[in-house]
């Protein structure tokens, strides 16, 4: 039997119909092509491949791009033009650094790689390649402040922030391949190397009681490897906050074998692992960060955030996102917008003491509330828990991205603590906790009157009154809403902020 319904060939899973942009990055060790859905505040990859060339390798005492790898480098640059014509790719920005700048034959590589990529390659300098490291752990965090650490294949960029705003940068040759060959494969050599190379950098010295963000394919891994061992319920990297209980080295020798098949990790970044882990063992002991946070986000991010307007940079890169699943998922999206409005009023008129990331917080739980409207009854719960605790996410701590998910949650499952928290609940705190239950009550009481339906909970204002009563207002079409269901939801909230409650018609 033939179907007569014909594909629509609108691109009606993303939020607009713009043409895609991709970058190409050619660092020491791996090979990369990200395409983008669209250049905004908050781009979503449409296709992410990565090959572990190993250019830079030996380029530390051969001064000499390998053959092999450039040879492999070539083929996957050839590749990656195919790749962007077929996905209709708008502009490529093409990148490469540490090895291709240090080898003398880095110049006629360059010229090969162009021909074969069919775009410009843009050869970073030590010093750019820390900016664009910098801009891009701004675009991924609110109001970063500390230390941005980018390790590579062939050198660490360092950078200070100063709430949001990048400072100077410096490089050094610490990375894994250039670590690898001056240290003759020996983690004890590679150790005094790193010691050596840190102990005097101002920017170790600027670290002490901030935060550190360590961006690189090997600081994940790292990142991967512990997460595996603690059995940590996330596996989202970006945001995640090392434990720094245990040095990284002895992390590396006793979960290489335990946790190598769990983790993830890719066995030609296996090698690397430990010269990864001397650099930043010796950056926690001189530098002595309040805490080092996984950044996904670096030089290529921080090219696509460079070049937005300035108006869009300043967006609220959670709320960015939160309003685009809003739109996506949503039965009505201005309903999230109306439930802002209205969880704002209420707590107003709670005198609620919320702190700005707590607000903001609420603001993108509101938008996210509708977003598993579509699952079967059964599971919308779990569902928007699976949404939330794995979708690419910016801005948004770990503790954050449990608050959000367990706010949707407990919107559909119900507030009772009856029942054992999922898996995430365990990253939020009590206040956290505490607050994921009030924005769900609120929730469950909001939906029964507008059924996630737009202009109506503006005619239905929720307040507490001056004898903190909480009162829902209805104006008298809406009265037949005032149900058993819709009282039994509205005394759940009264009950938990010990309040009495009461529906007021007209």
């Amino acid at each position: 039997m033939t179907s007569h319904l014909k594909p629509d060939p609108r691109p009606i899973g993303r939020v607009e119909a713009a043409r895609p942009v991709a970058i190409i990055d050619i660092g020491s060790n791996s090979v990369r092509l990200v395409i983008y859905d669209r250049h905004s505040r908050t781009p979503t990859p449409l296709y992410n491949e990565k090959l572990l060339c190993g250019l830079g390798r030996g380029v530390a005492t051969t001064q000499r791009l390998p053959e092999d790898a450039v040879r492999r480098t070539l083929i996957a640059l050839a590749r990656f033009r195919t790749l962007c014509d077929l996905a209709g790719v708008g502009w490529v920005r093409v990148l490469a650094t540490a090895a291709a700048r240090d080898a003398e034959n880095g110049p006629a590589f360059l010229e090969e790689a162009e021909r074969a990529c069919g775009h410009p390659v843009e050869l970073l300098t030590g010093e750019r390649e820390a900016a664009l490291s910098a801009l891009g752990v701004i675009s991924g965090f609110e109001q970063p402040d500390g230390i941005v650490g980018d390790l590579g294949g062939g050198s660490l960029e360092l950078v200070e922030l100063q709430k949001g705003r990048p400072g100077s940068g410096m490089t050094l040759p610490l990375g894994g391949l250039v670590l690898t060959d001056l240290a003759g494969a020996s983690p004890k050599k590679a150790l005094k190397i790193a010691r050596d190379a840190l102990a005097p950098a101002s920017h170790v010295a600027a670290m002490e009681g901030r935060t550190f963000y360590a961006v690189g394919g090997t600081w994940r891994a790292l990142a991967k490897l512990q997460m595996a061992e603690a059995g940590y319920p996330l596996r989202v990297l970006h945001g995640y906050v090392f434990d720094l209980t245990g040095g990284f080295q002895k992390l590396v020798e006793r979960a290489a074998t335990l946790y190598r098949e769990d983790a993830d990790i890719s066995g030609a970044r296996l090698p690397l692992l430990i010269y990864g882990a001397v650099v930043l063992d010796e950056i926690v002991r001189l530098g002595k960060p309040r805490e080092v946070v996984v950044s996904a986000f670096g030089v290529r991010e921080g090219l696509l955030f460079e070049e937005l307007d300035p108006q869009v940079r300043a967006a609220d890169a959670l709320l960015s996102a939160a309003t685009e699943f809003n739109e996506l998922r949503s039965r009505a999206p201005a309903h999230g917008h109306d439930m802002i409005a209205w969880t704002d009023a209420f707590m107003r008129s709670l005198d609620a003491q919320e702190s700005e990331e707590e607000v903001r917080l609420r603001h993108a739980a509101c938008l996210l509330a509708d977003i598993g409207w579509r699952a079967h009854p059964d599971y919308r719960g779990e569902q928007s828990i699976a949404l939330i605790a794995q979708s690419s996410f910016q801005a948004l701590g770990h503790p954050g991205r449990a608050y959000l998910a367990l706010a949707v949650y407990f919107r559909h499952e119900g507030l009772s603590l009856d029942r054992p928290l999922p898996a995430i609940g365990s990253l939020a705190d009590e206040r956290l906790l505490f607050l994921a239950r009030l924005v769900a009550a609120m929730f469950r009481v909001a939906y029964p009157i507008s059924i996630a339906m737009a202009g109506v909970l503006p005619r239905a204002p929720l307040l507490a009154d001056p004898d903190g009563r909480l009162v829902l207002h209805l104006p008298p079409d809406l009265a037949p809403l005032a149900n058993e269901r819709l009282e039994n939801r509205f005394k759940g909230l009264g009950k938990l902020l010990a309040r009495e409650t009461h529906v007021e018609i007209g």
